[in-house]
C-alpha cells in the first residue's frame, strides 16, 4: 500500500471515529442511572395524538427528541386507540389491567389479542395497529424519539378533529 493510500485510509478512519463519537450522547448529557419508585411516577394528560382520557408518566429520555425513551400510558376501561402506526419500533409491556391488542387498519374487536398484566409486545416501523381496553389499563412503551403516531384514517386523529 502506498503512502497516499495509507493516508487517505487512516483519515477515512478517523472521520469514520469521529463521527460515531459525536453521534453518541455524552456523559454529561446523560444521567449516571434512572430511579423511579412506582408511587414517585408523575402522571400528566398523555399526547394530544392519543385520545382523550388517557395519562402518560415519562421515565427516562424525552419522546419528542432524538434518542431511547420510556413512557408508561395509563389508558382508562373502555379505551380505544383506532388503527394507526409508528415511524419506529415499539417495545410494550402491559405493568396492569388488561389490553386488546389488535394488527390491521380496520379495529375489530373480535380479532384483537388479549392481553393481561405482565404480557409483552414488540411491533416493528409502519406496522398497523389498534388497542381496546376491558379495564384501567397502564402499559410502558419503550422506543426511540421522537415518537410520532400516524392514524390510519384521518377522521381517527385526534389533532385534527373540531371541538
Amino acid at each position: 500500500m502506498s503512502p497516499h493510500q495509507l493516508t487517505c485510509l487512516f483519515l477515512g478512519a478517523a472521520l469514520a471515529v469521529s463521527t460515531a463519537v459525536r453521534s453518541q450522547p455524552s456523559l454529561a448529557e446523560e444521567p449516571a442511572h434512572t430511579i423511579i419508585a412506582a408511587d414517585a411516577v408523575e402522571w400528566k394528560a398523555a399526547p394530544a395524538s392519543l385520545p382523550a382520557g388517557a395519562q402518560a408518566a415519562v421515565l427516562y429520555g424525552d419522546p419528542a427528541k432524538d434518542g431511547l425513551f420510556a413512557m408508561r400510558l395509563k389508558l382508562p376501561k373502555g379505551y380505544h386507540i383506532p388503527p394507526h402506526m409508528h415511524p419506529k419500533p415499539e417495545v410494550v409491556t402491559v405493568i396492569s389491567g388488561t389490553a386488546q391488542l389488535g394488527m390491521g387498519e380496520i379495529a375489530d374487536r373480535q380479532k384483537a389479542q388479549r392481553l393481561p398484566m405482565g404480557s409483552f409486545f414488540a411491533l416493528p416501523p409502519d406496522m398497523a395497529h389498534y388497542a381496546f381496553t376491558e379495564e384501567e389499563t397502564v402499559i410502558q412503551l419503550n422506543s426511540f424519539g421522537p415518537w410520532q403516531i400516524k392514524y390510519v384514517r384521518q377522521e381517527d386523529d385526534p389533532r385534527k378533529q373540531t371541538q
